[in-house]
């Protein structure tokens, strides 16, 4: 930890970071800093997320304002056919479970992360924004060294990062894939930051670029119109607040679920004691796979089909709903995602919690601009009801939870994950490790994770005690990972204490990293 003084800031790649910590330094706050490094990740984390992918920002001011910015995509105006679509599967092997995505023009949603940036800038920013622009602009303009992670993220996204000769020109130069150690340029992403820098977000959304868009989905068998790009609108929400062993904690409300999921889990865990639970032993791991499981119980019951309820938060945290799995908990006690996360805390008590996709990317890049599009409607999380079942004109609901967490109304921790629909399980457990095991910000970061899912409860190591079957939900399935992986989660997350220090953790699963700036 360091001085009272000091601004902190962690992100899902040590040039993410850097970004932000220079606008800190600049004298920028916490929501310049932020743009800025969602403006490198862009770059420096091209697998996870992009210009055109979708996100959240959740804000709080130093004059207690509580504000979340809601720029996910969103579901297209009008449906095709799809024999017309241009919609396939791929299918990723993480080395431990094999994952399909769905890609092509007919998986691209409206994209909102470039309308959101600039609705942060203009509604909280201070800098101009070609200055918060800079850092990005320079590592597409010069390049940045390809790290082990994004190696192996070329390797395992090779179909879709080479799908199109733009991608080829980034990925593949010399004719092969990049390498660990090589150097990768984007300087039409660079030239397209500087144009945007001078026009804003309308080039996307009314502009050349999006004209291009549009005419390449017409052609090429996209859902995407122009009334699409020309109606997106940056939604401004009331953070979901809930109270934790009486700490209040800020995240995503509807209509995303990964909020209301972690609300339900805590909720879950609040009524157990863990006052005399050992980390990582057979009964801890057992009591997070029973939250797990039970939590995706009581989704099924009455939530995935209300989401647009605008009660549907109350209707599922309320007592009686909550009762019957609280007391199941008791009774029984007695994978990839293209996501990253970026969290601020700034000198004056402002924070930043920001988490931004492009899911895997659709394989298409708007020609000569460096710009993939997302694949959200080929997202299978993202599409519970099944592909191509979506509302028309809807806000798509993300597992994408950025959190903050309140002590005495200032920002106490500020956290987020990547991960898919693996998000929720790994800011639970690292709140939990925070509130409830007292652990520092980076133990509780790095110690092993678990998650539950369709009757499989995949486990990092080390593995401190075994656990059998029968202390798990019924016909649970164990998978015991030979290492941490970035399957389970990338949480970046701060923290001030009450006398000011600040402390802070990336994720090492994903190269996470973090910078104090005094």
């Amino acid at each position: 930890m360091t001085n009272k003084n000091a601004g902190v800031i962690a992100a899902g790649h040590k040039k993410t970071a850097a970004a932000g910590a220079e606008i800190l330094a600049q004298g920028g706050n916490a929501f310049d800093a932020a743009i800025a490094a969602m403006l490198a990740s862009f770059v420096v984390e091209f697998p996870l997320t992009s210009l055109a992918g979708g996100g959240f920002l959740l804000a709080h001011t130093k004059n207690n304002e509580n504000i979340l910015f809601d720029f996910f995509t969103q579901t297209p105006r009008y449906k095709k056919t799809l024999e017309t679509l241009d919609f396939y599967s791929v299918n990723l092997d993480f080395g431990g479970q094999t994952q399909a995505f769905h890609i092509g023009l007919g998986s691209m949603a409206t994209p909102g992360n470039l309308a959101g940036i600039f609705a942060v800038h203009k509604k909280l920013g201070k800098f101009p924004f070609h200055v918060i622009a800079e850092p990005a602009i320079n590592y597409a303009e010069n390049g940045f060294e390809i790290s082990k992670f994004q190696a192996f993220c070329l390797q395992l996204l090779e179909p879709i990062l080479l799908a199109s000769n733009d991608g080829k020109k980034i990925f593949a130069p010399q004719g092969t894939l990049l390498k660990q150690g090589n150097l990768c340029y984007m300087k039409d992403l660079a030239n397209t930051l500087r144009i945007l820098s001078k026009k804003g977000a309308d080039e996307l959304y009314n502009g050349e670029i999006g004209h291009q868009l549009i005419k390449d989905c017409e052609k090429l068998g996209g859902y995407l119109t122009l009334e699409d790009l020309t109606n997106y609108q940056v939604t401004v929400r009331k953070p979901l607040k809930i109270n934790y062993r009486g700490h209040e904690l800020l995240t995503n409300p509807p209509p995303s679920s990964g909020g209301a999921l972690i609300a339900f889990s805590l909720k879950l865990l609040e009524s157990i004691n863990l006052d005399n639970i050992e980390f990582n032993s057979a009964k801890h791991r057992q009591i997070l796979a029973q939250v797990m499981s039970l939590t995706n119980e009581g989704r099924k019951d009455g939530y995935d089909q209300h989401i647009y309820d605008p009660k549907i938060v109350e209707k599922f945290l309320e007592i009686q709903h909550l009762q019957p799995y609280q007391n199941q908990l008791i009774n029984n006690i007695n994978k990839w995602g293209s996501t990253t996360h970026i969290s601020v805390i700034d000198r004056s008590g402002n924070a930043a919690s920001v988490t931004s996709s492009n899911g895997e990317g659709s394989g298409y890049i708007i020609p000569n601009t460096g710009i993939m599009v997302n694949n959200m409607l080929g997202e299978e999380d993202l599409n519970p009801l099944g592909f191509h079942q979506w509302q028309c004109n809807q806000r798509i609901s993300s597992m994408m939870s950025p959190t903050i967490v309140l002590k005495n109304g200032r920002p106490e921790i500020v956290l987020g994950s990547g991960g898919s629909n693996r998000i929720r399980t790994a800011i639970f457990q690292v709140i939990s490790n925070l509130l409830d095991l007292k652990l520092p910000i980076k133990k509780a970061v790095e110690s092993p994770r678990v998650h539950w899912e369709n009757n499989i409860f995949s486990i990092e190591p080390p593995f401190k005690e075994t656990i059998n079957n029968n202390q798990l939900p019924d016909s649970t399935k164990l998978v015991l990972w030979d290492q941490q992986n970035m399957f389970f989660g990338g949480v970046n997350g701060v923290i001030k204490t009450d006398s000011g220090d600040v402390d802070g953790a990336g994720d090492p699963r994903r190269e996470g990293a973090f910078l104090i700036v005094n």
